[in-house]
């Protein structure tokens, strides 16, 4: 009956939600720092698929086109939905991770985590098939582009990712506060979509990446794009991060995914880091020294399963205080399913 009803009804509109709005935020920050000082450089758009009009340059270039009722930052690479309503203004203090032990120990549990993904049976995923990602998650928002952010409340979000290889111009569905909306990146004109890859990573292209760390990190590094001022390392650290907690891969993929962690200068291990949900686990976060911008993975402490993240700023700044939290996401649950809006055990 429901599903005759929702055949009967108008489809809901499509949002024009590029994935790369985590991106522009931090683009933004950095462009802030670098007008700060005597040789800022020109605030031309640093992402050349931006200039060149391949991805919408309102939200990748150093100004909006269109001011928006909020700006917001999107949780852990589920970076396509729409923008949330405020929620309270909190905080990460430092006691939440506390860093006690070097890049040396980091090094160690990241080697850890990769034995277990790898030996971790998984089953391959057709490209006719959907990945489903619940989660917990929240965003901060800004009223305008000169505002201060202020975090989010946590919130249950629904994912389905198509993983046909593309090029597909629905890169995924959404359901969060009672609705469903279907995203899409923004694209030029006549574009046939957005295809399988770094920014959209199925499980046919993520079994194709190399699985020798040292190749994978250099093939990362070469896809990941960076914004003016961005750390190249924080760059590619938080592109894992993203892949990490949206897709489902081949063990022996993402155990080099942690293997080419581990080999990414500035990882430090956290004793006690808590994610959303209020899970408390062990970490890895890396802190981009020049951004004064930190991002956490956060893992079950027994299992080593990764269960969350988040990214917070570390010191006082345009964005806003020291501690507030830009992003996070607990990983509620993970599946593979047949088609949209198909929920596992349905």
């Amino acid at each position: 009956m429901n599903e005759e009803l929702a055949r009967l009804l108008p489809p809901p509109p499509e949002r024009d939600v590029p994935p790369g709005r985590l991106s522009h935020h931090k683009e933004r920050l950095m462009r802030l720092i670098d007008e700060d000082r005597p040789d800022a450089a020109s605030t031309t758009p640093a992402d050349p698929a931006a200039a060149a009009g391949g991805r919408d340059a309102s939200v990748r270039g150093p100004r909006l086109r269109k001011p928006r009722p909020a700006l917001w930052m999107p949780a852990a690479a589920l970076a396509l939905a729409g923008a949330l309503t405020a929620g309270l203004v909190t905080t990460m203090d430092s006691g939440l991770g506390v860093q006690t032990s070097d890049g040396e120990t980091a090094v160690v549990l990241l080697d850890r985590i990769a034995e277990v993904a790898a030996d971790t049976e998984v089953t391959p995923v057709r490209d006719d098939q959907f990945v489903y990602v619940k989660s917990l998650s929240a965003g901060a928002e800004a009223k305008d582009e000169n505002s201060v952010f202020v975090p989010g409340k946590p919130h249950e979000l629904e994912a389905w990712l198509p993983q046909e290889p593309g090029p597909v111009k629905r890169v995924a569905l959404h359901y969060e506060s009672g609705d469903y909306v279907p995203v899409r990146e923004l694209l030029p004109p006549g574009s046939p979509g957005t295809p399988a890859g770094i920014d959209r990573p199925t499980y046919t292209w993520l079994a194709s990446l190399p699985t020798d760390p040292d190749r994978l990190l250099d093939r990362l590094s070469r896809l990941t794009r960076t914004f003016e001022g961005q750390e190249k390392d924080q760059a590619v650290f938080d592109k894992i991060g993203e892949v990490l907690g949206t897709s489902v891969m081949p063990s022996r993929t993402a155990a080099a995914l942690y293997e080419a962690a581990a080999r990414i200068p500035g990882v430090t291990r956290i004793e006690n880091a808590v994610d959303p949900a209020g899970r408390h686990g062990v970490g890895i976060r890396r802190v981009d020294g020049h951004a004064d911008w930190a991002t956490e993975w956060i893992f079950d402490r027994h299992s080593l399963e990764y269960i969350g993240r988040r990214s917070y700023l570390t010191a006082d700044g345009p964005m806003g205080k020291k501690g507030t939290v830009m992003d996070e996401s607990a990983v509620l649950e993970r599946a593979v399913v047949d088609k949209w809006r198909e929920r596992p055990g349905s």
